[in-house]
């Protein structure tokens, strides 16, 4: 079988930078969910960023926390006792919880008050991209947990990038990088994936299964010879973190300078370089005046304002 080019593997291009949404757009959107891709998707994103995680049936489902309880009713609906780990359920029970209506209980409250990533959201950017018929619909209990499957119907149907992040960690799921991939390979998807993970054994598991499809080094931490990881690994591109205590660029460093360096020897050596999760503008716009390939954004919206200035500055 001859396969189409995957545009986010090394060298591929001389690639500009993509507005990739952080779980959908999750700013807009119950994250995660079939709803929050849609809405990376109308908002014109390049590529969207997703969880997964195997259901106690082996089900590959999409959700970033191992646990549930931040964003489902799994303790009213589900009540058992402990913890509430995804995997301990299977993928009928996983159906049956509710992942919208938190978030709009989250738009209820004061800014300072929500989830961290929801407090810079301004009500102009809610009265934008959030209609009041989609908070109802948010708010109705009928927004599900997706499988990856039905995630990766979408991505066929519309043709958009995916970046899926395996979770496997602390978890550690017997098979994962082989059942998605196998998911994928089906769907004749592997020109538009780009699979990263934390756990970089997978990406070694996920390059044995595959030649076309992309992976990524993610990380929260500075690594010693980033690029001759890589090039170990036989990865695609580098995910560093931008933020907090995930911050390996520098922004929350003493000096508070970006380390443009380390990301221009990876882009000379051919590698994207993905930042998340970057929901400051003008952090945004350092980056893109260092190179980056791609913005990984809770608010798309803003990466997308950002490259429009940065393109309308270039072509003056």
């Amino acid at each position: 079988m001859t396969h189409q080019r995957n545009p986010l593997r090394k060298g591929a291009s001389a690639m500009s930078t993509l507005a990739i949404a952080h779980r959908g757009a999750r700013a807009f959107a119950p994250e995660n969910t079939l709803v929050a891709f849609e809405k990376a998707h109308a908002l014109g994103c390049d590529m969207f960023e997703l969880d997964v995680h195997l259901s106690k049936d082996g089900v590959p489902v999409v959700h970033h926390d191992d646990q549930l309880d931040r964003c489902t009713n799994v303790r009213s609906r589900l009540s058992r006792k402990g913890e509430s780990f995804l995997s301990d359920y299977t993928w009928d029970e996983l159906q049956t919880l509710d992942v919208g209506s938190w978030f709009v209980e989250q738009l209820s409250i004061p800014a300072d008050q929500r989830q961290p990533f929801l407090e810079s959201l301004k009500p102009t950017e809610i009265g934008q991209f959030i209609t009041r018929e989609e908070l109802n619909y948010f708010a109705s209990g009928d927004v599900r947990i997706p499988s990856l499957e039905q995630v990766l119907e979408f991505v066929k149907r519309t043709g958009t990038l995916v970046n899926i992040e395996l979770k496997n960690l602390p978890r550690m799921y017997p098979g994962l990088a082989e059942v998605v991939m196998q998911l994928v390979i089906s769907q004749g998807l592997e020109s538009q994936v780009l699979i990263s993970s934390f756990d970089h054994t997978l990406l070694l598991e996920i390059r044995q299964q595959s030649s076309v499809v992309a992976t990524a080094v993610l990380t929260s931490n500075r690594l010693a010879k980033p690029v001759e990881y890589l090039r170990r690994l036989d990865a695609d591109a580098y995910h560093p973190g931008c933020y907090g205590h995930c911050d390996s660029l520098g922004f929350s460093s003493v000096s508070g300078r970006l380390d443009a360096r380390g990301i221009a020897e990876l882009r000379e050596a051919g590698y994207g370089v993905n930042v998340w999760t970057c929901n400051d503008k003008p952090q945004m716009r350092q980056l893109v005046a260092v190179g980056v390939t791609g913005l990984v954004s809770d608010y798309p919206n803003r990466v997308c304002e950002v490259l429009s200035e940065s393109s309308t500055t270039a072509a003056s």
